[in-house]
């Protein structure tokens, strides 16, 4: 019996041995790639009152994905997505209660990848700025 527990002990320790050795990685993964990069050329209106009421600012440009985001103030809007050159937001009488300068972009957000990475960045627009008198 001692013979028989001394050979399954050598090789239960030859089979350790082994897969030890052989080592074991992780699956390489590739980085996100640039996505779309969105760009804005008009916002309409690009001016209002301060104290004014709350308003539809529809911005103009290239590339808009279909969940695009506005972002007032670095802040992403409930955004509508009328086509890849225009986007729709309510911005509320609480944003414009003051005068000022409010920067206004766009985001297309980054897409996620698969088991082994990949998918895309978040890309944001060039700044416009909309004006508060």
């Amino acid at each position: 019996m001692t013979n028989m527990t001394t050979l399954k002990t050598i090789i239960l320790a030859g089979l350790l041995s082994l897969g030890l050795a052989c080592g074991y990685s992780k699956p390489a993964t590739t980085p996100p790639a640039a996505g779309t990069t969105p760009t804005v050329t008009v916002l309409a209106p690009n001016s209002m009152a301060a104290g004014g009421s709350s308003f539809v600012l529809t911005v103009n440009g290239t590339n808009f994905n279909g969940n695009a985001a506005i972002n007032w103030n670095s802040v992403a809007q409930t955004t509508t997505h009328v086509s890849g050159n225009q986007l729709t937001a309510t911005i509320p009488a609480s944003d414009v209660a003051t005068a000022g300068t409010v920067t206004v972009t766009v985001t297309n957000p980054g897409t996620p990848g698969g088991i082994y990475g990949g998918g895309t960045m978040a890309q944001t627009s060039n700044i416009m700025t909309f004006t508060i008198n």
